[in-house]
Parts: structure tokens; sequence; C-alpha cells
């Protein structure tokens, strides 16, 4: 329970607080906290069981990585539209069918953000705009060849990890 908060940093994006709260067990600390508002990410796979992924180049780590199309929710948004638009912009695609594959919490020790899992099928092309601060290049890669390069370490983002386990471990694939 959270006895006392105070905000330490307001971002565009993030808020860090710390937290003075009461724990299950009755003991009593201070937390960090990094406040997100969430975010949701997509596997797109198209008719030829190849999935969309981006190679884009991320400063926080100093280089390029290979991840799923994916953005933050905006204030009010549902996760759904988030990931209709950040299909539509970072990948030029859009999607007639799309099923949830659940949510990935990135680190829950420290942060609050919770990225929403989908999956987007029927796809067709239209004009992708991302933002003037995305530096990416899309790929499309036969399902098992990506799923390859995460037994591999060649895809670590954890949210596409997560996302195409999930995927490959349903009953039956798409």
């Amino acid at each position: 329970m959270r006895l006392n908060s105070r905000t330490l940093f307001q971002g565009r994006i993030i808020r860090l607080s710390v937290d003075d709260v009461q724990l299950p067990n009755g003991a009593r600390c201070e937390l960090e906290i990094v406040h997100h508002p969430g975010g949701a990410a997509i596997v797109a796979l198209n008719d030829r069981d190849e999935v969309c992924l981006l190679r884009q180049y991320r400063h926080a780590i100093g280089g390029w990585v290979w991840e799923l199309p994916a953005g933050k929710l905006e204030p009010n948004e549902a996760p759904e539209f988030t990931a209709r638009r950040e299909l539509q912009e970072e990948a030029g695609v859009s999607a007639h069918h799309w099923e949830s594959l659940g949510q990935f919490i990135p680190s829950p020790g420290i942060l609050t953000e919770r990225v929403h899992l989908f999956l987007a099928r029927d796809l067709r092309a239209v004009a992708a705009t991302p933002e003037s601060g995305e530096v990416l290049e899309v790929h499309w890669l036969p399902l098992q060849q990506a799923l390859a390069r995460v037994d591999a370490g060649e895809i670590s983002d954890g949210k596409t990890v997560v996302a195409l386990l999930k995927l490959a471990r349903r009953p039956q694939l798409p």
C-alpha cells in the first residue's frame, strides 16, 4: 500500500517517483518507481507466414535492435487502437483481423509499463508515417526464421521475444 509519493521528475513520457510503501508482509520501505503509460506491440503475420520486424536504432542501448512494430499508449487510448496506429505508422500495413496475445510486463520491480501484445492478420499495404525521431527499416521474415533468431539471441527485445514465443506456442498457428 502506498503511504506517500513524491515526484522527482516529470518528462514527456515518464514520471519518476519515490513512494513510501507498506508491503503485504508489513515492512515499510521507499521504492523508486518509473511511471509509464504502457504500450502495444504487434505480430503482423502475412499470408506467406512472414512476420514484420523492424530493425530500429535505439539510442538508449547505443545501437540497432530487431523488434516488432510497437508504440506508447496515448491518453485515453485503447491498446488495440494504439496497435492499429503503430502498425500503420511504422510498418505501412493495416490489418483486418486482430487478436490479443496477452500482456508483457517488462520490469515490474521499478516500472509500471504494461505492453499489450497483438496478432494482426489479413494485411494490406498503406502509407507508412514514422515519427521524425524513428530510424527504422521494415523487414518481413518467415516466422520460423524469426523464431530461430530468437533462439540464437539475434532478437533480444523483450516484447518481441515474448510475443513471437506466445504465437509459436499456441495450439495451432494461424
